[in-house]
Order: C-alpha cells, then structure tokens, then sequence
C-alpha cells in the first residue's frame, strides 16, 4: 500500500515575455521598500486598537450601560413596581367596592323587579290594543266588503253594455275602415314600384354607366401614368441619394476610419498591452510585498510582546502571586467576610420586618372588609348522613341494623 502522498499538480505557467521578467524585479524590490513601514504601522494600528478595544472601550461601555439602566429604566421600573401597581390596585379594590358592589345591587334588587314589572303592564296594553284593532278590523271588513259588493254590481251591468256596443256597432265599422285603407295602400304600392323602377333605370343610364366609361377609359389610364412617373422619380431620387451615401461612406472610410483604425492596431493597444502587464506585475508585487511585510511584522511584533513579557507581564505576574494574592486572602478573611455576613444578617432582619408589616396589612384589610360588610357566613355543620344522602335507620336495612340471623347484634 502506497501510505505517502502523491505531489499536487502543477499549473502551467503561462509563457511571458521579456518585458513582463525585465519589469518584475525592480517594481517588486521598490514596492517591497514602500509597503514594509505600511504595514508595520497598519499591524502596530490594529494591535493598538484591539488592546484599547478589550481594555478601554469595552468596560467602559458596560460602564455606561449599567449607569444608563441605574439612571433611566431602573427609577421607572420602581416606580412601577413600588407605585403604580399598588396604587392602581387600591383603585382597583375601591372601584369595586365603591361602584361594582352597589351597581350590582341595584341592580339584582331594583331594576330587575321594576324591568319585569315594566314589561307586564306593556304585555297588558299590547294585548288589550291588539284585540281592539281586531275588532275594528272586523267591523271594517264587513262595510267595505259590502260597498265591493254594489261597486262590482254596477260595474257588471256597465261592463255588460259596453260590450254590445263594441259587438253590434264597433267591429262592423272597424272591418270597412280596414277593408278601404287596404285597397288605398295596394294603390299606393303599385304606384311606388312603379316610381322606383322608372326612377332606377334613369339612375343607372344617366349616372352609372358614364362613370365607369369615365373611370375605364380616362381616369384609370391617367392614374396608372402617373403612377408610373411617380415610381420612376423615387427611383432616380434613390439612385442619386445612393451615390451620395456611397460617396460620403467612403470619403469617412477614407478620412476617419482607416486612419483611427490604424491609431487603435498599432498605437493603442501594444500600448495598452504593455500597461497592463505593468499593472498586472505592479498589483502582484504589492500583494507580494504586503506578504511578505505581513511575515516581517509578525516577526518583530512576536519580538516585541517577548521582550514586553520579560521586562512588564513576569514581573507583575511574580508581585501578583507572592504578594497581593496573600494580602487579598487576607483582607476577604478579616474583613470581607464580616462584613458580608453582617450585610446578611441585615437583609435577613429587614425580610422580617416587611413579612410582619404584610401580615399586619393584611389584618388590617381583614378587619376594615369585616367592619364594612359584617363577618362571613359560616357553613351549617352537616351530618355524615345527609351529606352522602342516605335514609335513616327506619327507612332501609344498613350494616348497623340487620334483622338477619347472622348479622344480628
């Protein structure tokens, strides 16, 4: 088994020019002097800046959040807390006691029974009122139906001569008038086609057909004529103006084309190529060179934090652990500690006092409810009997009264 790894494939390198090689030394060694301070001073920057960023800028911000929250939210939030709330539940309570309570009795022992009785005595005068108008209603019926009845009887006998006289004397009238207005429109239709067959011919003699021996025999021939001249002026216009452009293309061809087209392939762009490659070979050297300042800083910035820890961070380090850590043990063991068993103490003695002033609060209510509205009603004791329901003793046979021989007492 093959266990070493096999070597990565090369790209092929690109041939390049004498030019690109002539160029890529001297820029590389130039821009290698110009980068290396740059990016000493960028690196030195960002060590800066993160050392001021974790030992300054951060604390500080926390520093000015916790005063923040000391300063803005904290007085509200105690306001709400130790202000608001109890008083918006004393208000609470007395809304209840003050307007609830009473607005429930009146409104379970007054306006209840006063709405019932409001809504039988209007039942009552609803009904009275609807047996009257039944009453009227009737009474109304009866007369009008009998005035109906008289109407539809004298119009019977008028409706009955209306129709004799439209059987014996209006239809016979009717058919002759019919019968004259007949012939008088069969005259009249006679006369109009013959109007319009007379009227037709002389149309078509007199108008049609020497407008088409007009428009077959001169207007046609002379459109066409024209029609041909027209065809032949727009094709010498468009000969002429094609020369025009011909001749205009190829003076521009000549004068501008040609001339800027030699300018482009044989100025501008070896120019152009050239450019390139020295920017191309400038941006690599910059990457380069901003490598290898990169590795330049990181070796002294390496040399720079050693002899730092050497000259500061051991020594400081060695006065920490042999001196103030014992000092500190010291200071939490006589006084610290005290002290905050004290502080325990302290907050211990204060819940008491706040457990004991709630309590006494709480009686307090208890007694001002009971001096306004009486002592609660206590349960009537009930027997064990009557709460499971069961008879008594006379009434049915139990473990405790059996009349069996076996089970007897």
């Amino acid at each position: 088994m093959d266990l070493e790894k096999a070597p990565a494939e090369r790209p092929v390198a690109q041939a390049e020019g004498c030019l690109a090689v002539a160029i890529r030394i001297p820029v590389r060694i130039v821009v290698l002097v110009l980068v290396v301070p740059v990016r000493m001073v960028w690196d030195a920057l960002v060590v800066g800046g993160r050392f001021l960023r974790d030992t300054v800028l951060r604390p500080l911000g926390r520093a000015l959040a916790w005063v923040a929250w000391a300063v803005f939210v904290w007085p509200w939030v105690a306001l709400w807390r130790y202000a608001v709330v109890p008083v918006g539940r004393a208000l609470a309570w007395l809304g209840n006691v003050l307007l609830v309570i009473p607005a429930v009795w009146l409104y379970d022992t007054v306006l209840t029974p006063l709405g019932h009785a409001i809504a039988w005595v209007a039942q009552g005068i609803w009904t009275g009122l609807t047996r009257v108008a039944r009453g009227i209603g009737a009474g109304l019926s009866w007369v009008f139906g009998g005035i109906a009845a008289g109407l539809a009887w004298v119009f019977g006998g008028i409706a009955a001569g209306l129709a004799w006289v439209y059987a014996r004397l209006l239809t016979p009238v009717g058919h002759a008038i019919a019968w004259l207005f007949k012939g008088i429109g069969l005259v009249l239709a006679a006369v109009g086609i013959g109007l319009y067959t007379a009227t037709a011919w002389l149309v078509r003699y007199l108008l049609v057909v020497p407008a088409l021996w007009l428009y077959e025999w001169i207007l046609a021939p002379v459109g066409r004529g024209i029609a041909w001249l027209a065809r032949g002026l727009g094709w010498l216009i468009r000969m002429i103006f094609t020369g025009i452009g011909a001749a205009i293309y190829w003076t521009a061809r000549v004068l501008l084309v040609l001339p800027a087209l030699a300018v482009w392939r044989w100025v501008l762009v070896p120019v152009g190529r050239v450019l390139a490659v020295i920017g191309r070979e400038v941006g690599e050297a910059l990457g380069h060179a901003w490598r290898v300042a990169g590795h330049l800083s990181l070796a002294v910035g390496r040399f720079l934090g050693r002899l730092f820890r050497w000259i500061f961070v051991e020594p400081v380090s060695w006065v920490y652990r042999t001196v103030l850590t014992p000092v500190g043990h010291l200071v939490r063991d006589t006084v610290l500690r005290p002290a905050a068993q004290a502080a325990r103490s302290v907050g211990r003695a204060t819940r008491q006092a706040l457990a004991a002033a709630r309590e006494s609060a709480r009686q307090a209510r208890a007694d001002f409810r009971r001096m306004l509205f009486g002592a609660p009603r206590e349960p009537e004791p009930v027997s064990l009997g009557e709460a499971r329901r069961e008879p008594g003793a006379g009434e049915t046979r139990t473990l405790g009264s059996s009349t069996t021989a076996l089970t007897k007492d």
